[in-house]
């Protein structure tokens, strides 16, 4: 048996806590890619601590349950796409709360970013295009009234 194997077994025997939050409840958590989640960070300013909610949809899960696994959430605020990445054990992250399932076939789902440009450009271009025909028509009603005004001055 190696060092790091017995000193692991001595430390469970003790009840001796490596880290100050609970893996087993952490290891327990059934997040996958696709889900929507939303993760509470503990966030010290000063002398005071506050919770803070990040939610959005898993893009990746690397390295799975093990000590160095981390997972990648991305949400869009303002049309604007933010990803962070939590990792699993992080004694900074107060609760991981599971709320919404998808039906994926990927394991990671970086092709949402394109995705999600592609129909960010989509959506700019029918406004853009909504407001050129709007000026469009501002434009037609001036010149229209500018006509009848220089009929009614001849007259």
């Amino acid at each position: 048996m190696t060092l790091c194997a017995k000193l692991l077994q001595l430390m469970q025997l003790k009840n001796i806590k490596i880290s100050p939050i609970d893996m087993e409840a952490r290891k327990k958590i059934d997040m996958r890619s696709g889900d929507t989640v939303r993760v509470w960070q503990k966030i010290i300013e000063g002398e005071k601590t506050r919770l803070q909610a990040f939610e959005g949809m898993i893009l990746a899960i690397k390295h799975g349950k093990e000590n160095g696994g981390t997972f990648t959430v991305r949400k869009v605020i303002d049309e604007v796409g933010v990803e962070r990445i939590f990792p699993l054990y992080s004694p900074v992250i107060d609760s991981i709360e599971v709320l919404k399932r998808a039906k994926v076939r990927r394991a990671k789902l970086y092709y949402i970013r394109e995705k999600a440009a592609k129909e960010l450009k989509r959506h700019l271009k029918s406004e853009l295009l909504s407001a050129r025909q709007e000026s469009n028509t501002d434009t037609k009603r001036v010149e229209k009234a500018e006509k009848i005004e220089k009929e009614e001055t001849k007259k």
